[in-house]
């Protein structure tokens, strides 16, 4: 080890100081020509939290990966000052940057559905930073990574660590991420959105392990896009838009007593139970950013056919065998009914079986005893050669719309190739053209955006061409598998209205998929909780929120972090 970095390791475990442990002023990021960040400035402290919120595209992202030396190819860099414990990072080279990352920066990635090698064992992911900086034997680092598993609230962290990634729900996989960036103990941890794909329950477990590093006195920068868990863990909180920081100061005062509009619009589009029943964004969710918006109206609500089930679930029950060749139910004669026009919420922790039961309801997941009806008729049952003309029935929107999407395929042809399956398929590419322009304008965006390659769509934008492909078949079901978790508050609150208006416009039901309760009472009819693969609760949104009758149910709702808990 060179004098400098003694120096900076001998700086660095003085962690209970009170000086400042990483000073950023007048930081820019440049791609080309386009500047994202314009010049903020801020201070990370020993055992405290500053958080850093704004919408999709506004830097934070970006301004995280500089942090670790990680902008990208054709970046500019720049700052008045970049300080990490009296080390200038400006002049860090990559050699010594590698050195920082994982010993003495923590960095937890924000899309934790990609970030893992997915040929890789979940362990050896985990353990990569300790075989990295020469930490224990390689007979030791498994039982480490098994350890650090365990501490992220991973079940059975023995059996997940020999699993691949892609073997592995998004909550789990995300927890793993977590226990990389931790497994140095590292004094500065950066953390971008570490609870995006979190259920109530697990998120609560990761914020009192971050919250147990800050007692400890880890410096740590949290950017999310959920104000709740900012709440919770946030001693400052810094508000960005296009690349500038608009409003800073305690999280209290932010977070209660905003002075910018910007800031009480982002806290104005946060979906709970004072939302159900009106609209969540200040415009309405097709128009585009810059035009002009109205107050948040209440919603005009298509009335529930109540004789009419559109999708029903019979005694569903999935087993899986695991690498240990062990047998597990991971979904248990489940049952429900969907009707005309309705949504049901489905709720639970990661590992509930919540997407395991979606894509058995959708028929791309054989069941190993029950089946599921469409509009009363065999549907999962039936031989692929029945089920594929009635396949344009039941549409789905992912969790992850970029990695449903071939890569090299266009905006354009994504809509065409999903109209094929139509009812009535396009005749000619004019006509096929003309109802893929109908279907982006449907969702809000334009005919522009038909040459576009989905990777240079913004999260939100991706979002909605998924729902519109959705769409284009005419489905009387769509499937939402966590459509709005990777969203940040203000494009969630589009999405949630757009996918609203669309129900009370098309008359569509939704079987809708997520671990935000918050998300959930907004937007169902009824809910279903599940918990190991069994629904032990259900009824309308009302009884299940107010008058929860199961204790998972009322401890899933004690573990929902609040605004007022700042």
């Amino acid at each position: 080890m060179t004098t400098v970095d003694t120096r900076l390791a001998d700086r660095l475990d003085r962690r209970t100081g009170t000086g400042s442990l990483l000073r950023v002023e007048g930081l820019r990021v440049r791609f080309g020509g386009t500047e994202v960040v314009k010049g903020i400035s801020f201070t990370a402290r020993p055992g405290q939290c500053l958080a850093i919120v704004g919408e999709s595209g506004s830097g934070k992202s970006v301004t995280a990966r500089t942090l670790v030396g990680l902008t990208g190819a054709n970046s500019r860099v720049s700052a008045d000052r970049l300080d990490l414990a009296g080390t200038d990072l400006r002049r860090t080279s990559e050699r010594a940057w590698r050195k920082l990352r994982g010993s003495r920066i923590g960095f937890v990635l924000q899309d934790a559905l990609v970030s893992l090698d997915q040929l890789r064992r979940v362990g050896d992911e985990v353990a990569e930073p300790l075989r990295l900086h020469g930490w224990g034997t390689r007979a030791s680092r498994p039982a480490k990574a098994v350890e650090l598993l365990r501490a992220v609230g991973v079940p059975e962290p023995e059996v997940k660590a020999l699993q691949r990634p892609y073997e592995l729900s998004g909550g789990l996989r995300q927890r793993a991420l977590i226990a990389s960036a931790i497994a140095l103990d590292p004094p500065l941890l950066i953390a971008d959105e570490p609870t995006t794909a979190l259920d109530v329950t697990v998120q609560a477990q990761v914020l009192d392990l971050l919250a147990a590093a800050k007692e400890r006195g880890t410096s740590i920068i949290l950017i999310s896009h959920d104000l709740s868990v900012v709440a919770r863990m946030a001693d400052e909180v810094a508000v960005m838009r296009d690349g500038e920081i608009v409003e800073h100061g305690p999280a209290g005062q932010v977070l209660h007593d905003p002075r910018h509009g910007y800031t009480r619009m982002l806290l104005d589009a946060i979906p709970s139970e004072h939302t159900r029943g009106t609209r969540l964004t200040r415009r309405p969710s097709r128009a585009t950013v810059s035009e002009a918006g109205t107050a948040p109206a209440a919603r005009t609500r298509r009335p529930v056919d109540r004789d009419r089930p559109v999708l029903q679930a019979r005694h569903l029950t999935k087993v899986f065998r695991g690498p240990d060749k062990v047998d597990r139910t991971v979904v248990d004669d489940v049952s429900f009914d969907l009707f005309g026009g309705e949504t049901l919420g489905v709720v639970g922790e990661s590992g509930s079986g919540k997407t395991t039961l979606a894509r058995m309801a959708l028929a791309i997941l054989q069941a190993t005893a029950g089946d599921a009806l469409l509009h009363g008729e065999p549907w999962s049952a039936l031989p692929p050669s029945r089920r594929r003309p009635l396949r344009r029935r039941i549409g789905v929107v992912y969790q992850d719309p970029l990695s449903s999407f071939d890569p090299r395929w266009s905006v354009g042809r994504i809509l065409t190739d999903a109209l094929g399956t139509a009812t009535r398929p396009p005749r000619s590419d004019s006509e096929a053209r003309e109802r893929a322009v109908r279907l982006l304008e449907q969702v809000g965006l334009a005919a522009r955006h038909l040459n576009a390659a989905p990777l240079r769509l913004s999260g939100g934008q991706r979002q909605r061409v998924a729902i519109a492909r959705a769409l284009a078949p005419e489905p009387s079901v769509i499937v939402c598998d966590e459509p709005a978790s990777a969203l940040d508050v203000s494009i969630q609150a589009q999405v949630l209205d757009l996918l609203t208006d669309l129900q009370d416009e098309l008359g569509v039901s939704y079987l809708f998929i997520s671990h935000d309760l918050g998300v959930i009472h907004h937007m169902s009819d009824r809910i279903l909780v599940m918990k190991d693969g069994r629904v032990v609760e259900h009824g309308t949104a009302e009884s299940v929120f107010e008058r929860p009758r199961h204790p998972y149910t009322r401890r899933l709702l004690t573990a929902v972090p609040r605004l007022g808990s700042a």
